[in-house]
């Protein structure tokens, strides 16, 4: 039981991380902006929310005074946003504005932020004293401070239980839920959000109807790609204890969370709970023995069933499950 709920808690912790990646491209998909950059806006979120508050906890030692908590985090959700923000306005205006290549410009975007991020990082390291050296204390104390106090609510011998697997994490881990279902209202309760739809399947007659294709477009981009970073933030922070960690992970996430869109049929609700399958399927190899080569094949599991849901659902031609119709595809005003 107890080994049941370690791989649940982990998986929790584990699509968190991609959840938030998923559920910005959901709306920026939803525009019809196919961003494969999302890797690389994840990228700048990360090194963005680390290095704000880094520094900030910094001038608070040389000033012998003690940081604030919820100045860290102010400060970390700020700068994360708002790089990974910057990081979907570059793709938004190579790709509305000048009509540029969808996926050449999202692979490119994902290169671009990952070399931006790790040259940063890795000059914080060197600032630092050493790989391993950066730590944001306060601000990774902030994050990971659990939101509910763990009573005696289900706790075994271990203090492991249903209050253990719901209550003890962070609160970033709360804000991607409430995300979720926000973004699920959003889209099919408002009139914002059908508009936003309606970019997305037919621009041309969105464009008819009055409704500003452009604007709706940069904003989509712009504010799932602030909403991506925060997956890399909660990476920083929650996943590896506020360092920085060169060694590719935030990448083969990002991609995850590509393939959780897809796996989601870009539904927001599906993404939610289609992510802790994601993590316990990455994770599942330490609790049943698993070792050596074959660990590799363990961590194929959520793009092989991603690949199997694929291929289901193209072939029930199902309409609600398909993308949207103008998905990648430039949109010309002169050619309505």
């Amino acid at each position: 039981m107890t080994q049941l709920l370690t791989l649940l808690h982990s998986s929790i912790v584990f699509g968190t991380v991609i959840m938030f990646g998923a559920l910005g491209e959901i709306i920026s998909e939803k525009a019809g902006n196919l961003n494969l950059g999302v890797p690389g806006i994840m990228y700048l979120g990360a090194i963005a929310g680390l290095c704000g508050p880094y520094f900030y906890e910094l001038s608070c030692a040389e000033a012998g005074t003690t940081p604030s908590g919820a100045v860290c985090i102010l400060i970390s959700i700020v700068c994360a946003f708002a790089a990974s923000a910057l990081g979907g306005l570059i793709y938004s205006f190579l790709t509305i504005t000048l009509r540029t290549n969808q996926n050449v410009t999202g692979l490119t975007l994902t290169i671009f932020g990952g070399g931006v991020a790790n040259f940063f990082g890795g000059s914080l390291n060197v600032f630092a004293g050493g790989v391993g050296q950066v730590k944001a204390t306060a601000t990774t104390a902030a994050f990971t401070k659990y939101s509910f106090t763990l009573s005696a609510l289900g706790a075994n011998a271990d203090g492991k239980g249903i209050g253990y697997l719901l209550f003890q994490h962070g609160f970033l881990t709360y804000v991607a839920v409430i995300f979720a279902v926000l973004i699920h209202l959003f889209l099919m309760k408002t009139r914002t959000g059908l508009n936003l739809r309606a970019v997305g399947e037919n621009p041309g007659t969105a464009d008819a109807a009055g409704i500003n294709v452009a604007r709706y477009k940069y904003l989509a981009t712009c504010i799932g790609a602030g909403i991506s970073g925060l997956g890399g933030l909660y990476y920083t922070m929650n996943y590896i204890g506020g360092t920085w960690a060169n060694d590719g992970t935030i990448e083969a996430l990002g991609w995850l969370a590509v393939a959780l869109v897809i796996f989601a049929t870009w539904r927001s609700l599906n993404a939610l709970w289609g992510a802790y399958v994601f993590g316990i399927f990455y994770w599942m190899y330490q609790y049943i023995g698993v070792s050596g080569r074959a660990i590799e094949l363990f961590k194929m599991l959520p793009y092989l069933v991603t690949l199997a849901l694929l291929i289901t659902v193209s072939m029930r031609r199902r309409k609600e499950d398909q993308p949207p119709a103008h998905l990648g595809l430039p949109y010309f005003r002169e050619e309505r």
